[in-house]
């Protein structure tokens, strides 16, 4: 099984806007531009809305075959490990092999000597094509990187056996991914990474590394554009530099964990893989569920009461809802408004500070990261919250469709 060269993932907290979510895909398909969708859902959303893994594949199957969808797609288990994969397995074919926690642990003496006697050899100025800059490398380094990534890598290769036994080696697309991690990789981090890794046998064909800048969740990038470029380009250049160097998947490529909507390094990531010729798979995560917001409120009446309730609950519940996601939200709560402002918004005054466009005075970024985290709050809603999703299809349909398609899949690879 090999995953085609542009590929993206896309979330769906609640397993109803399939259809909604392949129409931008065919729309993209319509316009000349073939990318493969790959539904994604991680253990923990699982949990927070009791749904199990092999929903995801029920969902993905039911929107291929009422939209007569003739091409490939994906159904990821996302940031799965040991602990989490078993019940993955038998209704996915793409696995994200999260392995951040093992950055770090100390590696092995003897595993750390055989990786740096092995590869000595790129000790000096490591020519990369593509990069004009050679990267200047030493003994240290490589013990460096080996002592941090080892444990990392070697995680990997047990949970890609575990999964192997089971499905057979040929019968799923593994990603390795390193993002949820403090620190980023840099270009020569990863040259050793991906030599680990093909030592280890583990035939990766998308690889997530951290990126400098913040990736919040549902908001666009925080930090320097032109340094990400030269990161991501540099990176872009080690993957395709180490296919033919190490004997990887001749089809590897980058996967960018973006946390969706990162719309001011887009641009410069289309433009890069183009140059280079390169695949990507981009994830999104969830901002299916804030169109699915926008919608009810669009709508106005029972979808609006709905909107606004959830924001309500959220609000009470900040902590509660934020510190499983600290890490990748920035919220200013002084400029949250209060329940009481939001109850008394028009349905146009909720679209507008929840969309994410950056020109409109009354979106509020703060307001969106909060009801990024808060599907909790709906999934308690039960009922309430799918009844209201169901009369209100239309608007919601529109606005997950129409996301996907201009701002994500237009952006990046058109």
């Amino acid at each position: 099984m090999q995953i085609e060269k542009y590929s993206m993932g896309i979330g769906d907290r609640f397993g109803r806007q399939g259809s909604a979510q392949l129409k931008a895909f065919m729309q993209a398909r319509t316009d000349g531009i073939e990318i493969v969708p790959v539904w994604n859902k991680s253990h923990r959303e699982h949990t927070i809305v009791h749904t199990e893994p092999d929903a995801v594949r029920k969902e993905a199957d039911a929107a291929v075959a009422a939209m007569d969808w003739k091409h490939s797609y994906y159904v990821d288990a996302d940031h799965i490990g040991l602990k989490t994969v078993d019940s993955f397995i038998e209704s996915s074919d793409f696995f994200t092999l999260d392995v951040a926690d093992f950055i770090g642990k100390n590696g092995d003496e003897t595993d750390i000597r055989r990786f740096v006697d092995k590869y000595e050899k790129y000790a000096g100025n490591l020519n990369i094509p593509g990069l004009d800059d050679g990267i200047s490398v030493t003994c240290e380094d490589i013990k460096r990187i080996a002592n941090k990534y080892l444990p990392a890598v070697h995680e990997a290769a047990r949970i890609y056996a575990r999964i192997a036994k089971v499905k057979g080696s040929d019968n799923f697309i593994t990603e390795v991914s390193m993002d949820e991690t403090d620190e980023p990789q840099t270009p020569m981090d990863m040259f050793f990474i991906l030599a680990a890794m093909a030592d280890a046998g583990i035939p990766a064909q998308t690889v997530a590394p951290k990126f400098s800048g913040r990736f919040n969740k549902g908001i666009d990038y925080v930090g320097d554009v032109d340094a990400f470029a030269k990161e991501f380009e540099a990176d872009v250049a080690v993957v395709c530099h180490c296919r033919k160097e190490f004997g990887l998947p001749a089809n590897m490529k980058l996967s960018v964990h973006s946390g969706s909507d990162k719309f001011s390094i887009y641009g410069v990531i289309g433009e890069i893989i183009r140059r280079y010729d390169a695949g990507l798979h981009l994830k999104t995560a969830g901002t299916t569920w804030l169109e699915e917001l926008i919608g009810l409120a669009e709508a106005g009446g029972v979808g609006l009461a709905v909107a606004k309730d959830i924001y309500a609950g959220a609000h009470s519940r900040f902590q509660e809802l934020c510190d499983p996601y600290a890490t990748v939200i920035d919220i200013n709560e002084a400029e949250l408004p209060t329940p009481s402002e939001v109850f008394g918004w028009d349905a146009n005054k909720f679209v507008a500070a929840l969309r994410h466009d950056q020109l409109c005075r009354d979106y509020n970024r703060n307001f969106r990261q909060l009801l990024h985290v808060a599907y909790k709050v709906a999934a308690e809603m039960g009922a309430r919250y799918f009844e209201a999703l169901d009369l209100c299809e239309d608007a919601v349909a529109r606005n997950v469709a129409e996301n996907i398609y201009t701002r994500h899949l237009c952006r990046v690879f058109s």
